[in-house]
Formats: C-alpha cells, structure tokens, sequence
C-alpha cells in the first residue's frame, strides 16, 4: 500500500534560500575568473564547485529531503549520503573548469551542461538511495525521473552560462534566483517521482546505525552555512581587488 507523504513547507523555502545564496556565490567566484586576466586557480575552481554544487544544489536536496514526511522513523547511510556530497561538487568543478578556460563555444556548453546535469540527478539519486525506511520501500515513476533529468542538464547549462556572460550584483542575484528555482524544481520533480509503500521485508533494517534527520541537518545547515559565508567573503575580496586593479589602470591612463 502506498504511504501519504507531506513536505514542512517552512523547510522547503529555506532550501531555496539555500540554493539562492549558494548560487548568488557561485556565480559572483565564477563570474570574477571569468574576467580576471589571470588563469583560474584549483582554489577559485573549488570554491565554486564548493558554493554552487556543495551549497546550492547538494544541501538544498538534504534540506529538501528533510522537507519530506511520511508516518515512519527515516535515517540516513553516512556512506551514500557523502558519496553524493563528492559527487555534486566534484561534477560541478569540472562544469566550471570548462566554462573558465578558453573560449565558452555552444559545442563546449552544451557538452559541459549535459555532463554536469547528469552528474547533479545521479547525486539526487543516489542521496535518495541513502534513506534507511524499516518496513517501506521505494520505486519511480520513470516518467518524472526523465522530466528531473531534463530539468538537471538545463539547468546546469543555463547556471554555466550565466557564470560567464552576466556582471552586475543585482542582474547575479536575480540569476541565482532563477538558478535556484531550476534547482528546486529538479529536485521536488525527483521527489514527486518517488512512490513509498509499505514492505515487511525491509522490517529488518536497523536504523540506529544511520543518522537522524535531526544530527543529518543540524550538520548540513552549520557546516554549509559556514563554507557558503567563507567563499562569499573570499569572492566579495577578489571582487574589490578586480575593481582596484581597473581603477589603478584607469588613473595610470
């Protein structure tokens, strides 16, 4: 028998916010090695990557999931539950690398958003696969999951393109808005895919030696929080000494 699900809507909007503020960040490093002058660096490349798939996209789907209610204790596998974590980063600082170096062609966008949005649904996915549900189990609708998928590669391919081409603090924030509703609409459209019903042959699953969602968020929300407000002030640096940079060039002609 199928389980009725529900969402805490006041997670849902703070997995948004989430998704904005790492998004915002994301693009603002991205954007500044873009039209910096300077090769980009392993470290911009991984702050990046550590905003926008650690902090955009992977803690708005934990936050998400945490969203997610049904009648039965929940746990999560540490192992699956990182192995996602590496996934949405690692894939994303690859998605960067190719929007950063060298001329951005359609041929180049396209391959690295395909790349990246398969890469960002497969972390959804197998952050799902974490879920330890004593006496349920779950399926897919297979319909849903390729609208997820689809939505995963357009986004991805839009967010890098918006990396690259767009400058001005309020034109990055209103695309991390538009960003972050990609992203939303990736992951609720995978969650919408998933069908719960009850299974006795999963009774036998030990959920003490998961984590619970109250440990699982607590340290998602402290430790993304803390990364997300490290890489926004090293981009918020890098962006007065750009500005310095231009002006000094500017008064030496």
């Amino acid at each position: 028998m199928e389980m009725e699900a529900s969402y805490s809507w006041f997670l849902v909007i703070l997995s948004f916010l989430v998704s904005v503020f790492g998004s915002f960040t994301g693009l603002q490093i991205t954007n500044g090695m873009k039209s910096s002058k300077n090769e980009p660096s392993l470290l911009w490349i991984t702050l990046a990557a550590i905003s926008l798939g650690g902090g955009a996209i992977w803690t708005m789907h934990f936050i998400g999931m945490l969203a997610y209610q049904i009648p039965m204790d929940i746990g999560y596998t540490p192992g699956f539950t990182f192995l996602s974590l590496l996934i949405a980063i690692i894939s994303v600082g690859i998605g960067i690398y190719i929007a950063v170096t060298g001329r951005l062609s359609v041929a180049r966008l396209l391959g690295a958003g395909m790349f990246t949005g398969l890469a960002v649904a497969s972390m959804h996915y197998i952050g799902m696969e974490a879920m330890v549900m004593p006496g349920a189990s779950m399926t897919y609708d297979k319909t849903l999951v390729g609208a997820s998928l689809v939505i995963a590669v357009v986004a991805a391919t839009v967010a890098l393109w918006l990396a690259v081409n767009l400058k001005g603090t309020m034109i990055m924030l209103c695309s991390a808005v538009v960003m972050a509703i990609a992203v939303c609409g990736m992951h609720y459209t995978g969650m919408a895919a998933m069908i719960m019903t009850h299974n006795h042959d999963t009774e036998s699953l030990v959920i003490e030696n998961s984590m619970t969602p109250m440990t699982m968020g607590l340290f998602i929300f402290c430790a993304s929080m803390l990364l997300l407000v490290i890489c926004l002030i090293m981009s918020l640096n890098q962006l007065s000494n750009r500005m310095e940079d231009e002006l000094g060039h500017t008064e030496k002609a």
